[in-house]
């Protein structure tokens, strides 16, 4: 019998455990008075964007970690890291996270394309979030099986290893003859005890308004062959927010057809807070033809938020990190708060309606034991309005 709802994850589901933390109903909007206070303000930000932004610029204070001059950068933008702070790894949540990227940029795939000057200096993009979600669990795969089991309890018995900037064959006419790789592939085991891959594409503050790749021939192709699609020749999949996550979900579905392994899923990760992001999920996934539970050979699409990434970290029983990454990505309670202090200095901080200030755990210094799974986090209902900064960051964070 066809599954029709492909894109629900059991960890995206209400839970009547109480939460951990819950994030807020809305994005807080920051002016540009207080944007300019911060050193966070950019004219086209978006509202997430540029809250985003602010979050980057307290965490860096948080850790006394100086920000790059003019000089550096041609303008002022509290959000990069000054020359030395990058290159001794503050940009990452821990020492071991960062020799583990450096690893990774020695050794990483031929036409990989990492931007290193975004990966160590940028603390708005994606790509070092990537490697500070996922590098603990690259570095502990009992810790990655754990997460994994919750996230895809149907499809993950035990993660094997996890590869970041992968493609199975880039510029390979059996797969799309170009660049197009995954931010992360995870290697694992399924329940079966067959061999799979989850292959990941993360966002943070990305708008999802392009840049496209150049259209090809081969496009056309592999739309008709992988047999994904309601419609192959629909405008949407061919849309600036759609076509990444279209040529990557092709992608996966050609590395199970061609050998590179008998089973393969394809998830997509960005904040909740994130209305354009988790809006090309959904809009994508309505793409989509249904997938029969009998047939293993198909590459099914799921979509999470960043918080049940983080949420997942915790119940697996890694309270340090769940904390960091939330602090570092997801507290836009503290947002709020800072906004709040320049708009009415006199006023004490108080919670806005429908949210709940993060509590961090008493002792994060240290792991704690597996707490009962529920989300960090309380649905939120949509908000406004998209923009761009820079074309590179707001293409690939």
């Amino acid at each position: 019998m066809p599954n029709t709802s492909p894109t629900l994850s059991p960890t995206d589901q209400p839970s009547s455990s109480d939460p951990t933390f819950k994030q807020l109903s809305r994005t807080p909007f920051v002016s540009d008075a207080i944007a300019k206070h911060f050193d966070s303000h950019c004219l086209i930000d978006s509202r997430f964007r540029r809250a985003a932004r602010l979050l980057q610029i307290l965490w860096m204070r948080d850790q006394d970690i100086p920000n790059a001059a003019v000089e550096e950068r041609g303008a002022h933008l509290g959000s990069y890291l000054r020359a030395d702070a990058a290159e001794s790894g503050r940009n990452f949540i821990s020492p071991q996270v960062h020799l583990l990227a450096l690893r990774e940029l020695l050794l990483r795939e031929e036409d990989a394309a990492i931007d290193e000057d975004r990966l160590i200096t940028n603390t708005l993009s994606s790509m070092p979030l990537v490697f500070n979600a996922f590098g603990p669990l690259a570095l502990d795969t009992k810790l990655a099986t754990a997460v994994f089991r919750q996230m895809l309890p149907e499809f993950v018995h035990s993660v094997e290893r996890i590869a970041f900037e992968h493609s199975p064959g880039r510029r390979d006419d059996r797969f799309l003859a170009d660049r197009s790789a995954f931010d992360v592939a995870v290697h694992i085991t399924t329940p079966d005890g067959e061999a799979g891959i989850v292959y990941a594409e993360v966002k943070y503050s990305e708008e999802m308004t392009g840049p496209v790749a150049r259209w090809r021939e081969r496009y056309d192709q592999a739309l008709k062959e992988v047999r994904l699609y309601k419609n192959p020749d629909s405008a949407i999949l061919r849309s600036p927010p759609i076509e990444q996550l279209m040529r990557e979900h092709m992608l996966a579905q050609l590395s199970v057809d061609n050998g590179i392994t008998p089973r393969a899923m394809f998830i997509g990760i960005a904040p909740r807070l994130n209305r354009r992001a988790s809006a090309a999920f959904r809009v994508y996934a309505n793409e989509l033809l249904p997938v029969a539970n009998d047939d293993p050979t198909r590459v099914r699409f799921q979509h999470f938020t960043l918080e049940t990434l983080i949420d997942s970290i915790d119940v697996a029983g890694d309270r340090e990190t769940a904390d960091q990454l939330w602090k570092r990505y997801c507290d836009f309670q503290r947002v709020y708060d800072a906004a709040l202090a320049v708009i009415a200095p006199k006023a004490p901080c108080s919670e806005p309606p429908n949210s709940a200030t993060a509590k961090p755990a008493a002792d994060a210094k240290s792991k704690m034991r597996p707490r009962k799974a529920g989300s960090r986090t309380r649905r939120a209902q949509p908000d406004g309005h998209a923009g761009v900064s820079d074309p590179t960051e707001a293409s690939h964070g």
